[in-house]
């Protein structure tokens, strides 16, 4: 059996949400069951970039792993959705030598794969993506039996601060990670002064105030650290 890969990099840190600054490799998976409004990673959503994924084996994947960080560490299952495809075997590889493993996903379908997680980032999309959200998938996630779980959830506006206060109220007992939405869309090349930071900035400025003022004191919020330091370059 082959997956779909659209990029395998690192090792680097990880660069927002429970496990930011952390060292890691990423093994982004291509293809997406969403089609968000700001997505910053179409290359490994839209099918119109299949020809750039390459078909690879649970095997010819952890060699490349192995080959970039030769000693363990975290490996981060990103996308597009991870888990529109069966990272169970790679997980087994990987574990087997130490290493660790998280993921991150919308939430929309549950693999058996999630309990050999170490760390499940769940990040159910907001208004402002123009997806609906499947609670009874969600809640399915919430109870896959991953090491951890935590929401993760990006806020562009009032509306999605409105139900991020809702995930987080359905879900008492995860930790919850809050991001201000990047409204930069991504650059076609490594053009990294096309990135916004002062208007990222100043949305996590008012998410500041908003949940102080709110009293949400439970949520942390963070930026999206790789943003700040390389843009919206690939790679890093």
């Amino acid at each position: 059996m082959t997956l779909r890969i659209a990029e395998i990099f690192g090792p680097t840190i990880q660069g927002e949400g429970a496990l930011i600054g952390l060292p890691t490799v990423f093994v982004r998976t291509g293809g997406c069951d969403f089609r968000c409004s700001w997505c910053d990673s179409l290359h490994a959503v839209d099918s119109a970039y299949r020809h750039t994924w390459a078909a690879m084996t649970s095997a010819q994947i952890w060699a490349e792993v192995e080959r970039l960080a030769p000693t363990p560490l975290i490996v981060t299952l990103s996308g597009g959705n991870p888990a529109t495809q069966d990272l169970g075997p790679l997980i087994a590889l990987g574990r087997a030598k130490g290493y660790r493993f998280a993921a991150e996903t919308q939430g929309s379908i549950v693999p058996d794969w999630f309990a050999d997680l170490n760390v499940l980032t769940l990040s159910p999309k907001p208004p402002s993506s123009g997806m609906e959200t499947d609670l009874d998938a969600l809640d399915r996630c919430v109870a896959s039996g991953a090491g951890r779980t935590v929401l993760k959830i990006v806020v562009f506006d009032e509306a999605d601060y409105a139900y991020a206060r809702a995930i987080a109220a359905r879900y008492p007992a995860l930790e919850v990670f809050l991001q201000p939405g990047n409204h930069t869309p991504p650059p076609p090349d490594d053009d990294t002064a096309r990135v916004d930071l002062a208007g990222i900035d100043a949305r996590m400025l008012w998410l500041i105030d908003r949940a102080l003022a709110d009293g949400w004191h439970a949520a942390r919020i963070l930026p999206q650290l790789h943003v700040t330091l390389w843009g919206n370059k690939r790679g890093v």
